[in-house]
């Protein structure tokens, strides 16, 4: 059976929860979405503001304090909010393509070479420990063990590896503070989990971005062997045609969605999941439409319209008012614009409730930045 590109879409969008709210907890969410991308402290709290009915960003910090949330370097190398089991058995998939970063010769401008990383790992174990420990102060130890080399790459090179998460206060609404870095084990109670099978992670993941490519699977994950981890699923996972003759796998008791639901206005946080999970991302983001990723480094946003990327925006919060500035991809009706502009005022009362909100719709492709 072949899917068009607007089936893959709506399906994308209600497995991600973003054609309508869901009643989900936070923990729920994070589980069903493996994790939501929280390498800055904002994004998570945008990635479940749009996808949550009366989501409530404290849950988000009580989860942290009492460790039923955490945040941790899983997919691509990069941080997500996860819960408590999916870090413990997660993490053993991850670890060892982890542990590759460091020595390569482009690491750092080859800031490791020739350092025996055995001998680099046992010196990170006694450093960290089992109590959580400021960065600053693990940098710290680093200059004192490796005086010749850069400390913040050998302190990177310890969080590449050794399984470790960042322990709160930084991820907390409101606060992006230093990290604190702790050991996974001692942190959470628990060993890890090295038997969770690979095709069951790659089952979840359908469930919540497929009917996906192999190499969709390899680019969300950063991990290799998807054709044998799908092929041990048997009949839990069924196949389509996409329209350039590529074979999809999906779970096979996963609904498909309706191509001609409507699709609300949604802002996404910077590296939202739903953007960066596909090798072929034509899904969501239409030919020539998607800024250069380093954009959203800068904290810029995707806007969706109509289910694809639409245009991007900032938040500029300064004295007693939060401007959001928004710059359009792609033509706008009017009836577009006033669904951009009312989101747009919503997600400013979440993020900016005490000060006054201004949306401002610029020129397309001009500079976000007042």
């Amino acid at each position: 059976m072949k899917l068009s590109n607007r089936v893959l879409n709506r399906t994308l969008l209600a497995r991600q929860h973003l054609l309508e709210r869901c009643a989900l907890t936070v923990p729920q969410l994070c589980d069903h979405l493996i994790g939501l991308q929280a390498q800055d402290m904002l994004p998570p709290f945008v990635a479940a503001w749009s996808r949550l009915a009366d989501f409530d960003p404290e849950t988000v910090s009580a989860g942290l304090d009492d460790r039923s949330l955490v945040r941790i370097t899983l997919m691509r190398g990069t941080i997500h909010l996860v819960t408590p089991p999916d870090a413990l058995r997660i993490a053993p998939h991850i670890q060892p393509e982890l542990e590759k970063v460091p020595f390569r010769k482009g690491f750092n401008y080859g800031a490791m070479v020739g350092l025996d990383p055995e001998e680099v790992r046992a010196n990170g174990e006694k450093v960290l420990g089992d109590i959580p420990t400021p960065a600053a102060e693990l940098r710290a130890h680093a200059a004192a063990l490796y005086p010749d080399r850069d400390p913040g790459a050998v302190l990177q090179t310890w969080l590449y590896q050794l399984p470790v998460l960042q322990t709160p206060p930084r991820g907390r609404w409101g606060d992006s503070s230093r990290p604190v870095w702790s050991r996974v084990e001692p942190w959470l109670g628990a060993p890890l989990d090295p038997d969770y099978p690979l095709e069951e992670l790659l089952l979840r993941y359908l469930r919540a971005f497929g009917p996906a490519t192999t190499m969709d699977m390899q680019t969300w994950s950063k991990l290799t062997g998807m054709k044998p981890a799908v092929d041990r699923l048997g009949d839990r996972v069924r196949t389509y045609i996409d329209d350039r003759g590529r074979t999809l796998y999906d779970a096979a008791d996963a609904e498909l969605a309706d191509p001609d639901l409507p699709a609300p206005v949604r802002l996404l946080g910077w590296y939202d999941n739903a953007l960066l999970s596909h090798q072929d991302r034509s899904r969501i983001i239409a030919d020539g439409a998607a800024p250069p990723l380093r954009a959203f480094a800068n904290q810029v946003s995707a806007i969706l319209v109509d289910g694809y990327l639409a245009g991007v925006y900032k938040v500029f919060p300064k004295g007693d008012t939060a401007r959001l500035r928004i710059s359009p991809r792609t033509a706008w009706t009017p009836a577009d614009r006033a669904a951009v502009e009312a989101e747009a005022h919503s997600l400013l009362g979440f993020l900016e409730p005490d000060r006054t909100p201004s949306v401002e719709i610029i020129a397309p492709g001009a500079d976000l930045r007042p």
